[in-house]
């Protein structure tokens, strides 16, 4: 398997590593090489993991290409949730208070580089860190009270190492490539029963409240005891069993945090964070369609070098997605070169990748939902009145800002439409998804890989009633039988 050290700036990069070659981030996001390596693990020592800066996109599109990275996308969004850091502080206390016991004053930080300080007696608790989050460089601060806190934890670059230990910093650093086996962070142990998160004001929410009721009524039926939770209840997730997530889900909202905390505390769960990550960024989508060879629309991930070229693959309208976008929220058509650099400009200044597609233009889209591999709804979706998308959030009428649904038997599904969409979502892993599909030209195109789908009373539901609810609460007694 090739290594390769991904960093900012490669000619500061003072250390030389056997077998390891070290590249520029822009090369490894842009250079046709890298997309098509098949085999790779990626050390991303980017100076900056912040959302949708480079050193983000490394992580995610390594994980779309299939590559191993650390950190992965999941350590890094981690590391900026102080809900999850509350986790860690709290499973390892004993070994924070511990290694801190003799320090005289109120503050300490400990500096961790790939696992390890370069005082010996901060070892367990430079490794703890380091299985826990897989951030390479890390700086934790510490206040006492009572007793010691984590005040803050957070990713330092090269350039912030102090100049007497960079040294050992490279040692470490070469000790650390020189292994053949990475740790990974371990899981703590969890509760029982069945949480449904929701959220109130929930501009799209996932499932009405009638679709809600009827999760509820049918998992008391097969013995669950169920409670509808808020975003305001996660220091309560741990006297679940399971959790249902019937909210919006976003990188940086508190879905995730709720999903990481459960996969954490091994509660069995409907939808992993890992879903959440992928389906939640178009560019991995992109990406990870493009390399299993799946067909979608002509597609482009945009960046600043690239974006004078974009049209002459894709041509006009245009197409073009925020990374994040969802229910159709950020997702724009240009209809001509001026509107195009415009948008692309506008879209760019937010995130360093977006992408591009060509437009599709049909009726209706399929929408396969598929659990944990097997279709179990499928249902045409057709556009909004006068409009483009399914969703029209400019409509002046509230009844206009979608369109109309059929609900039909999976066995009615055009075969190559199924069979497009089940290979889109085995690309995630096991879990929930709504997969996208739009019939062009007698071609079946890929168009989206959705994560938490819509279960709506009335829509989803209503060509198998009951058992649309039942598949899902039986997938989560059967990860808990499993467990």
């Amino acid at each position: 398997m090739k290594k390769l050290i991904v960093v900012s700036h490669p000619e500061k990069w003072k250390i030389a590593v056997d077998n390891i070659a070290v590249i520029s981030a822009q090369d490894y996001l842009t250079n046709p090489e890298y997309s098509n390596l098949k085999k790779a693990r990626v050390f991303n020592l980017c100076k900056d993991y912040s959302y949708q800066s480079k050193g983000y996109y490394v992580s995610l599109l390594a994980e779309a290409r299939d590559h191993r990275a650390i950190p992965t996308v999941k350590n890094i969004v981690d590391l900026n949730q102080p809900k999850l850091v509350k986790i860690v502080a709290d499973d390892f206390d004993d070994i924070i208070q511990k290694s801190l016991k003799n320090i005289k004053s109120k503050e300490f930080t400990l500096s961790v580089y790939f696992g390890q300080n370069v005082a010996q007696k901060y070892k367990e608790l430079s490794t703890m860190f380091f299985r826990s989050f897989q951030i390479p460089f890390l700086r934790i601060h510490f206040n006492f009270t009572t007793k010691w806190h984590i005040k803050s934890i957070r990713a330092i670059s090269e350039s912030e190492i102090q100049e007497d230990h960079k040294e050992s910093m490279y040692l470490f650093a070469s000790e650390y490539f020189a292994k053949k086996r990475y740790d990974t962070a371990k899981s703590s142990a969890a509760e029982y029963d069945l949480a449904i998160l929701v959220q109130s004001g929930d501009p799209a929410p996932p499932s009405n409240v009638k679709a809600i009721k009827k999760f509820t009524e049918l998992a008391e039926k097969m013995n669950f005891y169920v409670e509808v939770i808020t975003p305001k209840d996660l220091s309560r997730l741990s006297s679940f069993d399971a959790l249902l997530i019937r909210q919006s889900t976003e990188v940086n909202n508190e879905a995730y945090a709720f999903a990481r905390k459960a996969q954490q505390e091994e509660i069995a769960l409907i939808d992993y964070p890992g879903a959440i990550l992928k389906c939640c960024n178009k560019v991995y989508m992109a990406e990870a369609l493009q390399n299993a060879n799946i067909p979608t629309p002509k597609t482009v991930i945009v960046h600043k070098h690239n974006k004078e070229d974009v049209l002459k693959i894709t041509g006009l309208p245009c197409v073009l997605k925020s990374p994040d976008s969802t229910f159709s929220f950020g997702v724009k058509k240009a209809k001509t070169v001026e509107e195009y650099n415009e948008l692309v400009n506008t879209m760019l200044k937010k995130s360093d990748l977006i992408i591009a597609q060509e437009f599709s233009f049909s009726e209706y889209d399929w929408r396969i939902g598929i659990l944990d591999n097997e279709p179990f709804f499928a249902c045409k979706y057709y556009m909004a009145k006068g409009h483009w998308q399914i969703y029209n959030w400019d409509a002046s009428k509230k009844d206009d800002q979608d369109g109309n649904a059929d609900c039909l038997a999976i066995e009615d599904v055009p075969k190559k439409v199924m069979d497009v969409a089940l290979r889109s979502a085995k690309l995630m892993g096991l879990g929930l998804f709504g997969i996208d599909v739009k019939e062009v030209n007698g071609e079946a195109l890929v168009i989206e890989i959705n994560d938490n789908p819509n279960i709506d009373a009335g829509v989803e539901d209503r060509f198998y009633g009951d058992e649309v609810y039942i598949k899902i609460l039986s997938a989560l007694k059967n990860r808990l039988e499993k467990k």
